[in-house]
Parts: C-alpha cells; sequence; structure tokens
C-alpha cells in the first residue's frame, strides 16, 4: 500500500499589530514537519482583521488554490483556530482537506501522549475541539431521504447520523471528565503528601523545545549517576507530555522534588490548556519556578511572554522564579554566569548545572538555620537520622550527649526543638 505523503499550504493572516507574524509562520512550519508534513508553500495576507466567513480574503482562497494545484498539495494548513463555518466554506471553496493550527497541535499532542492520562487530557481535547465543527466537518453528508417511522420523521440520513455522533461525543466527554476528575483528585493527594513531608518543590517550566528535559536529566546525572532514572528527551516539539516527580538529593543532604511540565507554544489551543490543567497544576504548588528559556533563539523574549500568560491563565502565579537561559554556548554569550534572579548556562554541561543548583540552594534552602543538639547517648537513632538527612557541621562528645552543630529547615527544628541547646 502506498503510504500517502501529505503536502501543505501554509495560510496565515497578518493582522494590524502582529509583530510576532513571521516568527509565528516559521513555527507552524515547524509544527507541521514535526508530523512529517511536508511544507511546500506559504500564503500571506495583511488584514485589518480576519475575513469572518472565509478567513482570508475572496481573491486569496483563489490564490491558494492555484497555488495548492501547481504544487499538487493535499492538505491546506491555517495558522489561526477556524470558526465551524470557516472551515465548511473553505472546505467548499477549495475542495480540499483543510486543518488550522489547533487541530495540528492536538495532532501533535495525540502522538506524543504516552501515559494514560496525557491520552486521556488530548482526547477530551480533541473532542471538545470536534463537537461545535461537526457539520463542518460532516458538510458532505447527504441530507437527502428521510424515514417515516421512529422519531426521525423529516431529518436527512446526514442530520440523524450528525445527531448520533455529538450524543456519542457527549457521552464520551462526560466520561473523560470523570475519569480525569479522579486522577486530578489522586494528583492532589500527592501533592499534599509532598508538602507534608516539607520537601522544597522546584518545578520546571518553558517554551517547547527550550531544554527542559535536558536540563532535567543534567541535574539527575550530577547527582546521582547510579540510579537516575532518566525522563525522555529529544530535540523536537512537545517530547514531553507527562510530568515526571524526581527526588534529588545534594552532597550536604539537602533534598528537593523536581518536576517537569508541557512546553508551552503561541496560541496554544484553549481546550488543550484547560485539558491538561491538572497536570500543569503541578507549577502552582511549586516552591520555586526554573523558567527554562531557548536564549539562542532571537524570539527568546517573546517565547518568555508566552510562557508568562500560559502559567497566569492557569493561576499560576507571585512564585519565585529563577530565568535559565539555556543554549548560552548557542548564542555566544559569556556562561556559566549568575546575575540576580537570572542564569545563563548550557544544560548539557556541568560547570553550568553546578552553577545552576547554587542558585537554586539559595533561593529554597535560604529559611535553614544553623542550630546546636544535645542528643543523649542513649539516643543513637537521631543521631544516625541527623547524619543522613540533614547537614551536619560539627559533631562533638560532651558528658551528657553528643553535641551536633547542624543546619535544618524550620520543620526540623520544631520536631528536633527537645534537644536544641543554642542557634
Amino acid at each position: 500500500m502506498e503510504l500517502l505523503i501529505e503536502r501543505a499550504i501554509l495560510v496565515g493572516v497578518q493582522e494590524q499589530n502582529a509583530e510576532h507574524f513571521a516568527y509565528e509562520m516559521e513555527e507552524l512550519k515547524n509544527l507541521a514537519e514535526a508530523i512529517d508534513v511536508e511544507v511546500v508553500g506559504m500564503v500571506t495576507q495583511n488584514l485589518e482583521r480576519r475575513h469572518s466567513s472565509l478567513y482570508v480574503g475572496k481573491g486569496k482562497v483563489e490564490e491558494v488554490k492555484r497555488f495548492y494545484e501547481e504544487t499538487e498539495a493535499n492538505l491546506v494548513i491555517f495558522n489561526d483556530e477556524l470558526s465551524p463555518s470557516q472551515i465548511r466554506n473553505l472546505e467548499q471553496e477549495l475542495a480540499v482537506k483543510v486543518i488550522d493550527r489547533t487541530m495540528l497541535i492536538l495532532d501533535i499532542f495525540a502522538r506524543r501522549a504516552r501515559t494514560h492520562e496525557a491520552r486521556m487530557q488530548v482526547e477530551l481535547a480533541q473532542l471538545q475541539y470536534t463537537l461545535p465543527r461537526l457539520v463542518g466537518l460532516r458538510a458532505s453528508l447527504s441530507r437527502q431521504g428521510g424515514g417515516t417511522g421512529g422519531g426521525f420523521q423529516n431529518k436527512g440520513a446526514g442530520e440523524t447520523k450528525l445527531e448520533l455522533d455529538r450524543r456519542k461525543i457527549e457521552d464520551q466527554i462526560a466520561k473523560l471528565r470523570k475519569d480525569l476528575e479522579q486522577v486530578r483528585d489522586r494528583r492532589d493527594t500527592q501533592r499534599k503528601q509532598r508538602k507534608k513531608s516539607g520537601i522544597p518543590v522546584v518545578s520546571i517550566v518553558g517554551y517547547t523545545n527550550a531544554g527542559k528535559s535536558t536540563l532535567m536529566n543534567g541535574l539527575l546525572r550530577l547527582m546521582d549517576e547510579e540510579s537516575a532514572k532518566q525522563v525522555y528527551e529529544e530535540n523536537m516539539l512537545f517530547a514531553t507530555l507527562d510530568t515526571s516527580v524526581r527526588h534529588l538529593k545534594l552532597a550536604d543532604n539537602k533534598e528537593f522534588l523536581l518536576t517537569d511540565t508541557v512546553g508551552f507554544v503561541s496560541k496554544l489551543p484553549h481546550h488543550l490548556v484547560k485539558a491538561f490543567r491538572s497536570t500543569l497544576e503541578e507549577a502552582s504548588e511549586a516552591d520555586l519556578l526554573l523558567h527554562v528559556v531557548d536564549v539562542s533563539n532571537e524570539e527568546y523574549r517573546y517565547m518568555m511572554d508566552v510562557t508568562n500568560e500560559t502559567l497566569q491563565d492557569i493561576g499560576v502565579e507571585n512564585i519565585t522564579t529563577i530565568n535559565v537561559y539555556n543554549k548560552s554556548d548557542l548564542a555566544n554569550v559569556p556562561y556559566p554566569k549568575l546575575e540576580g534572579d537570572s542564569v545563563w548556562i548550557s544544560a548539557k554541561e556541568t560547570d553550568s548545572l553546578v552553577e545552576l543548583i547554587g542558585a537554586i540552594k539559595r533561593k529554597i534552602f535560604e529559611q535553614y538555620i544553623t542550630c546546636k543538639l544535645l542528643i543523649p547517648f542513649d539516643r543513637g537513632d537521631i543521631v544516625s537520622y541527623l547524619n543522613d538527612k540533614a547537614n551536619v557541621k560539627k559533631t562533638e562528645y560532651e558528658e551528657e550527649g553528643t553535641l551536633m552543630t547542624v543546619e535544618m529547615d524550620a520543620y526540623e527544628k520544631k520536631r528536633l526543638e527537645a534537644f536544641i541547646v543554642s542557634h
């Protein structure tokens, strides 16, 4: 069987004040190529606002038609989310498969989803997108011929089919919502347990392909080369859709949890953000965010804005953040370098990671205090616990017991209050 190669024409409208339009079109091309679609051409139009019925002007539709006939394209991809009527009208005018940026991103997510939760989240977003567009997507259905019996009088076969499809989709949406609610409850419970443990949580956020998984793997390798379970990492858009949580222990016995999140992209579909809400909420419970940025991309400031806006949308606010300017080697900027709340690194290099860990420690362990504890000799369990779990700076043996100078957080201090002699 011959494999159908998808060849696409990209179509975009540059509205007034759209200063990142060229980058968005470049990104649309990258998104298409991420699922092996060959981009054979691009058609753009400057308009005050998008055409309500055809997205582009009538003349442009003709131009797109000529273009895809010349290039033998079999797909037209539009740079914005199209309304149900726009899809219907464009398919009629162009007589070719039409998809929009949202459908494209949903398709990439569907292909990249590895865990059951991620697959459910993508399916929910796809169904919510499809439901209002059923008529457009089924425009070719016959409207003629109706039965006389049953409850379907005077309805075309096509209409009956639409109603059945709509009911099926609504049922599936309700089921997925219920299943995801259970997953969300489980996540909440896990988060509460993590909070209770008193171990700080550091969450990695950023634009897709900024190097979040590379950074996570680098930190895992540095901390615990033997048992570090690596996260999936590849140089492609949306390589990671599933959050990973890893427990990291530093040389001085301080520890923290590191989580990563799905990458962001401009015009990330609203349904998708909502569907992935429970995954993205990992970041809202963090003590510290590492905002990873591909500083070698000239649009990196725009990417940072998109990430910050998306985080705000899901209620991630007022969390201490370190901006991690990754790929500094490709940007020809000096690194590793620390300046205020920003660090310039290359996630693949040890020196950079050491610099970053220093910055993380200063942020999440600034509440730590050094105390002196006198532990009676019959409480060797506490001595070994502190040696294992805390940063013991000095140990002396007195007549009454073991005198230890220990750096600890407020949670530990409270638990061991009875043994503290000074701080």
